[in-house]
C-alpha cells in the first residue's frame, strides 16, 4: 500500500530476497528522529539503525523526496545509488550502524506519514500508515514482516500539535516528543499520530487509554467516548481470559484519523481507524456494530499479528481470518452488540463467497504471493470473511478447548516473533487435535468454495468442488424445511461428504441449505423454494435464518438462477416485517446496485424498491435506526424530483425522520443524479458545512449529474489532471458511472481501458487499485465492454494490482451481463 514520488518507485519486495536478507541480519533497533514542523510538503527524517550481519552484501528500503546523507560504519555511502527505492549495502560481519538523513515528502494518499487538511477550520493532521511498503517513505529501513526490531522516536512538531506513537511519550518542552523505546516491532507496524487532536484519557486493568480526533468532530467523539470505552474494556478482559496472556504493548490509543484507507490498522499501542466512524451523522444499529467489531477485531490483532506475526504475507489469515473470528465472537459475546452475527451474515458472507469464486481466487493459507506489493490485493473477503469462517467451523470441530490451548501454544512460542501456518498446526496438534494435514489441505490451501444444491427429483444433494480446485470437503450443516401452512420452519443437521449425499424434501416445502452459515459453501435456492419465500418469510421469526435466506438468494442471483423480478417479490413481501436495520442497509443496497438496474423495466423496479421503502420507513417506529435505513433506500431509489426537493426543504418526512448532514446529502446526490441540482447549489451546500463529508459527498455528486462536463470533470481525478484526496477520488469513480446515463458515458467506455495502464503514473498502492475499481464501466451491459476488459487483462505490462481489480470486475460484468441475458424480457 504505497504512493510514492515516480523517480523513487520501487517494485514490490519478493519473498526471495526477504528470505535472502533475513539470513543474513538481525536488526537491533531503529532511533528515528522527524522534524514535522518545518514544512507542509516535506519533513526531515533521520535513521539510527543497528544491525547485526554475517557479512556481505544487501539491500536498505527508502523512498524520500531527497537525500542529505547516508553511512555505513561511519564511512558515506554515495545516495546515487539510490534506484528504485533501494540503496545497495556491503555490510562487515558483526554489528553494523547505518545513518540516514533524508528529506521525506508528506502524503495525502492515506499511506506513508498521511497529511491532510480539515476543510471545516483549516487545521493540519498527520498519520503514519506504514503498512506493506510505505514504511520506507517515512524512515529507512529493512522493510519485511520477519526483521522485527524496537523502536524510539524523537519528534519535533508545531507547538500547539499532540504526538502519539507505538510507545508512551513524554513533552518536556513546546513541540518536542519524546517517545518510549517500543516492544519488537514489524516495519509495518510503525505510525506516528500527529496533530492538534482531540484527546481522551481513559484507565482499564493497569492499561492506560485513550481517543483522539480532528477537533472539528471533538463533540461526537466525547457523545460515543464511553461506549467505544466500554467496548474496549469489555474486549480486553474477554481476550485476556480466552488468549491467557495481557496486552504487552503499554498504552492502548485508539485514534479517529482522516482519510483513512481501510477500516482501521492494529499498530501496537496506537490503532488507528477511519474517522467516519466517529458518527457525525445518525446511523443505523448495524453501522454500530460494524464499528464495534471493528474494535475488536484491531485488538484481537494485539495477539494474533502483533505478538506473533506472520513470516510471509502468503499467511497474512495468520493475522486477518483469526481478527475476524475473534473480533466477532468477541463483540457478540460480551459487549451490548450480541446480534453481530447477524450483521456479518449481511455484511460479510457474499463479500467472501464472491471472491472465492472469482478468477482471482487463491487459498486462504500458503497463497503462493511472491511480491509484497502484490499481496495487498489479497487483502480481499478470502482472508477475513472465509477464513473467518473456517476457523469457526475448526473450532466447533476440535472444541474450545483444544482450540483456544493451541492458539496459547501458538502465541507463547513466539512471543514478538514469527510463525507460519504449519507452527500453527503443530500447536493444536500438540494441544490434542487429529487429522490437521487433511483439514489444512481441503479447507485452508485449496481455492475456491463447493456448491450445495437440491436435486429435488432426485431425491439428493449435490456437492460440486471448484472449477480447477479440487477437494473433498466434508460440510456438516443444518437444513430447514418449511412447507406452506407449517408454523415455522424444521430444522434438521446432516453430514454432506460426497458428491451425490441422500436428502428426501417433504414435497412442495421449501428447503434452505446452511441458512446458519455452519459451513463455506455456495449453496442456492431450487425453484420451488424460490417461489415459497415470499409467502414464508414474513413469519420466519430467526433474523439469522433470515440473514441465511438472503444469501442463498444472492449467490443464485449472481448465478442467474433466480430472476430480477423475483428478487423485488421477496423483497416487498420481506421488508414490512424485518427488524435487523442491518438487514435493511446490505440488502437493499444490493438490490439498488446489481438488480434494479438489470430488472427488465429498471425504472418500474426503482419505484417497488421506492413504494416497499417508503412504506417501511413510515411504518417503522419513529426515529427509529430501522426508519433510517428504510429511508435512506427510499431516497436512493425516489424518481420524484418535487417530493425530494420537498424533504430538502424538511416538508413532507416520515414522523420522525430528521434530515441531518449525511441525509441531506443523500438527498443532493439523488437530486444530481436526476438532474435536477446544479453546481453553484452543490457549492453552496459545501460552503454552508464544509465538512469531511460534505467535501465527499459534494465530488460524489459532482460525478453524478448527467452532464458532459461533470463527467469531463470525475474523468480529470482518474487520469490525474486533477488532483483529489483518496475518498474524494473513490466517490468520483463511483458517482460517474451512473445507470440511465449510458449516452454520456460512451465515450468513456474505451478511454478506460486505454487510459488505466496510465493511472500507474499518478495512483499507487491501495489507492491505484480502488480508482480502477471505482472507474471501471460497470454499467456498460455489453460484449465489447466485456471484450475490451478481457483485452486489456491479457497484456502483460499491466500493473499487477491494476490486473487484479480488473479481473474481479470484469467477472462481475460477465455475470451481470448473464442475468440480462437470462431473463431479458421477463
Amino acid at each position: 500500500m504505497t504512493h510514492q514520488h515516480p523517480a523513487t518507485a520501487a517494485r514490490g519486495l519478493q519473498r526471495s530476497e526477504a528470505l535472502a536478507r533475513a539470513e543474513l541480519l538481525e536488526v537491533t533497533s531503529y532511533d528515528v528522529t522527524l522534524d514535522l514542523a518545518s514544512s507542509e510538503e516535506t519533513f526531515d527524517s533521520t535513521t539510527r539503525l543497528d544491525f547485526v550481519s554475517r557479512g556481505g552484501r544487501t539491500f536498505l528500503d527508502l523512498k524520500p523526496r531527497a537525500v542529505r546523507s547516508i553511512r555505513l560504519n561511519g564511512r558515506p555511502v554515495d545516495v546515487d545509488l539510490l534506484q528504485r527505492g533501494r540503496v545497495p549495502l556491503e555490510t562487515v560481519e558483526g554489528p553494523n550502524q547505518l545513518v540516514v538523513e533524508a528529506v521525506m515528502a508528506f502524503r495525502n494518499d492515506g499511506e506513508g506519514l498521511h497529511r491532510s487538511i480539515d476543510p471545516a477550520d483549516g487545521r493540519h493532521y498527520v498519520y503514519g500508515m506504514s503498512f506493506m511498503d510505505a514504511a520506507p517513505s517515512i524512515f529507512a529501513c529493512f522493510d519485511q514482516p520477519d526483521l522485527k526490531a524496537p523502536y524510539t522516536f524523537h519528534v519535533r512538531a508545531p507547538e500547539d500539535w499532540v504526538v502519539v506513537g507505538n510507545a508512551p511519550g513524554t513533552n518536556p518542552e513546546p513541540g518536542v516528543w519524546e517517545l518510549e523505546t517500543s516492544k519488537p516491532l514489524s516495519t509495518y507496524f510503525v505510525t506516528l499520530v500527529a496533530g492538534p487532536y482531540h484527546l481522551v484519557r481513559d484507565e482499564h486493568d493497569g492499561i492506560p487509554l485513550g481517543l483522539s480526533c480532528r477537533q472539528s468532530i471533538a463533540a461526537e467523539l466525547e457523545a460515543d467516548a464511553d461506549e467505544l470505552l466500554t467496548l474496549t474494556r469489555q474486549c480486553f478482559d474477554e481476550l485476556h481470559r480466552l488468549f491467557g496472556i495481557r496486552y504487552p504493548f503499554g498504552d492502548y490509543h485508539q485514534a479517529f484519523v482522516p482519510e483513512f484507507n481501510a477500516g482501521a490498522m492494529e499498530n501496537p499501542g496506537c490503532v488507528t481507524f477511519r474517522d467516519p466512524l466517529v458518527f457525525t451523522s445518525k446511523v443505523t444499529r448495524g453501522q454500530r456494530i460494524q464499528r464495534a467489531s471493528t474494535v475488536a477485531h484491531e485488538m484481537a490483532h494485539q495477539w494474533f499479528g502483533n505478538i506473533t506475526t506472520p513470516l510471509w504475507w502468503d499467511d497474512l489469515w495468520l493475522n486477518e481470518s483469526f481478527a475476524e473470528y475473534m473480533g466477532n465472537r468477541v463483540t457478540a459475546d460480551v459487549t451490548e452488540y450480541d446480534d453481530a452475527w447477524v450483521q456479518n451474515a449481511y455484511a460479510r458472507r457474499q463479500w467472501g463467497l464472491l471472491a472465492d469464486q472469482r478468477p482471482s481466487t487463491h487459498p486462504v493459507a500458503g497463497n503462493g504471493e511472491d511480491d509484497a506489493t502484490a499481496a495487498l490485493q489479497n487483502f480481499d473477503g478470502i482472508s477475513y470473511a472465509k477464513g473467518s469462517s473456517i476457523l469457526k467451523q475448526l473450532n466447533a470441530t476440535m472444541g474450545d478447548e483444544v482450540f483456544l490451548a493451541g492458539v496459547r501454544d501458538h502465541l507463547q512460542g513466539h512471543f514478538y516473533g514469527n510463525a507460519t501456518m504449519h507452527d500453527l498446526l503443530a500447536s493444536w496438534t500438540r494441544a490434542g487435535a487429529v487429522d490437521l494435514g487433511a483439514f489444512a489441505d481441503n479447507w485452508l490451501v485449496t481455492a475456491g468454495p463447493d456448491r450445495i444444491v437440491l436435486d429435488r427429483g432426485a431425491g439428493r444433494l449435490l456437492r460440486t468442488p471448484p472449477t480447477g480446485h479440487p477437494a473433498d470437503r466434508a460440510h456438516t450443516l443444518r437444513v430447514a424445511t418449511r412447507s406452506p401452512g407449517d408454523a415455522g420452519w424444521q430444522v434438521d443437521e446432516l453430514v454432506v461428504d460426497a458428491a451425490e449425499t441422500s436428502y428426501d424434501a417433504p414435497a412442495g416445502a421449501a428447503v434452505l441449505l446452511d441458512p446458519f452459515e455452519d459451513t463455506w459453501a455456495v449453496t442456492e435456492p431450487d425453484a420451488v423454494t424460490t417461489a415459497l419465500l415470499p409467502e414464508l418469510v414474513a413469519s420466519t421469526g430467526d433474523p439469522l435464518l433470515r440473514a441465511g435466506m438472503w444469501n442463498s438468494v444472492r449467490s443464485a442471483y449472481h448465478h442467474a438462477h433466480v430472476a430480477p423480478e423475483a428478487v423485488l417479490d421477496l423483497l416487498e413481501a420481506w421488508l414490512p416485517a424485518e427488524d435487523q436495520d442491518a438487514a435493511l442497509q446490505y440488502t437493499l443496497g444490493w438490490v439498488l446496485a446489481k438488480v434494479v438496474p438489470l430488472a427488465a423495466d429498471p425504472g418500474t423496479a426503482a419505484a417497488r424498491v421506492h413504494t416497499a421503502s417508503l412504506a417501511a420507513a413510515q411504518a417503522a417506529e419513529p426515529g427509529s435506526t430501522l426508519q433510517l435505513a428504510a429511508y435512506q433506500a427510499a431516497v436512493s431509489s425516489c424518481a420524484a424530483t418535487d417530493l425530494l426537493e420537498g424533504w430538502l426543504m424538511g416538508r413532507d418526512l416520515p414522523a420522525g425522520v430528521e434530515l441531518d448532514l449525511a441525509l441531506r446529502w443523500r438527498v443532493l446526490v439523488r437530486l444530481a443524479v436526476l438532474g435536477a441540482v446544479d453546481r453553484d447549489d452543490l457549492d453552496a451546500h459545501l460552503e454552508a458545512e464544509p465538512t469531511a463529508v460534505s467535501r465527499v459527498e459534494h465530488t460524489r455528486a459532482i460525478a453524478s449529474m448527467p452532464t458532459a462536463e461533470a463527467k469531463a470533470w470525475a474523468w480529470e481525478r482518474f487520469t490525474g489532471e486533477a488532483t483529489a484526496p483518496n475518498y474524494e477520488l473513490e466517490a468520483a469513480g463511483e458517482g460517474m458511472w451512473r445507470a440511465g446515463q449510458d449516452e454520456l458515458l460512451a465515450p468513456y467506455v474505451a478511454r478506460y481501458f486505454d487510459e488505466l495502464p496510465g493511472t500507474a503514473e499518478v495512483h499507487s498502492g491501495w489507492v491505484l487499485a480502488d480508482v480502477a475499481e471505482a472507474f471501471f464501466p460497470l454499467t456498460s451491459l455489453d460484449d465489447t465492454t466485456l471484450e475490451r476488459a478481457r483485452a486489456l487483462i491479457a497484456r502483460p505490462d499491466l500493473d499487477s494490482s491494476l490486473r487484479r481489480r480488473v479481473v474481479d470486475t470484469t467477472d462481475e460484468l460477465e455475470h451481470r451481463l448473464a442475468v440480462r441475458r437470462t431473463f431479458a424480457g421477463q
